[in-house]
């Protein structure tokens, strides 16, 4: 197999034989936490404090603490919500949908990924739960018979999308554990502690790397691939039904679905990028994340960055030639409006910034793409508040227009969800393996991978 990892790596083309690539992977779990993972966790978790504040004041007092107004219902926990689940496709997309392309410089980045689609998941759904105003009463999203005769309603796309996060995070959540079986197994086997012998053991389903366990193994690995692979597709395109179904200008489009699924992919990747630089310095795996997985991982931004643009500026020419006066008006509005600052903020971090990744040392330098990719989740969170905020503050009477200003409950609870991703994804890094041991063992070994990557044939 010819791939070139890196010039900055060459170890793991082949000056690394499998037991120290195994010793390397384990090492951030064998090994007591530094200075640096004490410093990353205690910012992460006074972030998680914060939104912990935050949203236990929104409990005892309501979500009248928010700034949302009449008529901008939909605020800053929507655009978290929607941002989150965009957060999420970049694991999905890494490990099934280029496992199916056999994609094989996936494998350095394939677990990280998937565990932070599960993470960015579990804080989307923080946000429509609080929405409600009495999350309490929730479990009747869910339709089951009850003594209230009760029943959801099915044409309600806010319906479609319990059922899209939900299964979306049940195959996610499958898929993730399923990958990480046979390293359980690993780590079973090379452990002295008997407390982590027996949770390894119980999580690793008593898995011996034999021959019958890998055949299995990767039938079911490859039909949760091909089971997950349309959820990227379908999960965001009926996040963006809440808004492409209703009647309001800015909302009612065609184009939302293809371009909430490239922007969500696009702000995926620059969030696996953004940590992967983090993670791969405070636990020394340059050698296993090469910058030959960012670069890719970069060219996919880039591109996914243009489409992007082209759906901005697709939504103004459809505006123009609609002929719709609400339309064109609530365009120029997003531009030259009151909040043409966040628009242009939008743009500029979406479109043109990206742009510098066709520069071959810019995607392969770690400061400048760090810089980019920040810029890009910036950008993508703008998106979300562009779309929501400013079609709801101007729509069709004008003696109803009114201008939303976040309280600081808003951007409590924005940073705590932040917290709270970044508290989960350290404590993976030091709980879990990071990288699957067995794809990387097969690919060093100069092996071809028959399905998933452990049982392989010279």
């Amino acid at each position: 197999m010819n791939i070139d990892y890196s010039q900055e790596t060459p170890l793991i083309a082949g000056r690394l034989d499998l037991a120290q690539i195994e010793e390397l992977i384990a090492q951030p779990m064998d090994t007591k936490p530094d200075r640096k993972y004490y410093i990353a966790l205690s910012i992460s978790v006074t972030a998680l404090l914060i939104g912990a504040v935050s949203l236990g004041l929104t409990f005892y007092y309501g979500i009248g603490l928010w700034g949302n107004n009449q008529p901008v219902g939909w605020a800053f926990e929507i655009v978290n919500f929607v941002f989150w689940v965009g957060i999420g496709h970049a694991g999905t997309l890494i490990s099934a949908i280029l496992f199916l392309l056999r994609q094989k410089w996936r494998t350095g980045i394939a677990r990280f990924a998937e565990a932070m689609t599960i993470f960015a998941v579990m804080c989307a759904g923080i946000f429509p739960a609080i929405h409600t105003g009495r999350p309490w009463m929730d479990g009747y999203l869910l339709p089951y018979p009850n003594q209230h005769g009760l029943w959801v309603n099915f044409t309600s796309p806010l319906l479609w999308d319990v059922f899209a996060v939900t299964t979306y995070f049940t195959v996610s959540l499958v898929f993730w554990y399923v990958g990480l079986i046979p390293d359980f197994g690993s780590m079973r086997d090379r452990t002295t502690s008997k407390i982590k012998k027996t949770i390894y053991s119980i999580f690793s389903l008593g898995w011996r790397h034999s021959n019958r366990h890998w055949s299995h193994y990767e039938k079911a690995y490859m039909l949760l691939a091909g089971f997950a692979t349309p959820l990227v597709l379908s999960v965001h395109t009926i996040v963006s039904f809440d808004f492409a179904v209703s009647i309001i200008p800015g909302w009612h489009t065609t184009i939302f679905p293809p371009y909430f699924v490239a922007g969500a992919i696009f702000s995926g990747f620059a969030m696996v990028v953004t940590v992967l630089i983090f993670v791969r310095k405070i636990f020394d795996l340059q050698n296993i994340i090469t910058i030959d997985h960012l670069e890719k991982m970069n060219k996919v931004i880039l591109s996914t960055g243009m489409m992007v643009g082209y759906a901005y500026s697709m939504e103004f020419f459809i505006a123009w030639y609609s002929g719709v006066q609400a339309e064109s008006f609530l365009f120029l509005s997003r531009a030259f409006g009151p909040y043409a600052w966040a628009y242009w903020i939008m743009v500029s971090c979406n479109v043109l910034i990206p742009q510098l990744f066709w520069f071959r040392k810019i995607r392969r330098s770690i400061p400048l793409m760090l810089i980019i990719v920040i810029f890009v989740n910036v950008g993508m969170w703008f998106e979300r508040f562009v779309i929501t905020v400013t079609s709801l503050n101007r729509d069709f009477l004008p003696s109803s227009w009114a201008y939303f200003t976040p309280t600081m409950y808003d951007i409590g609870l924005l940073i705590g969800s932040f917290g709270f991703f970044f508290t989960l994804v350290i404590l993976f890094t030091k709980s879990l393996p990071v990288v699957s041991i067995s794809e990387v063992k097969a690919v060093a070994d100069g092996a071809q991978p028959t399905h998933h990557g452990g049982a392989y044939h010279e």
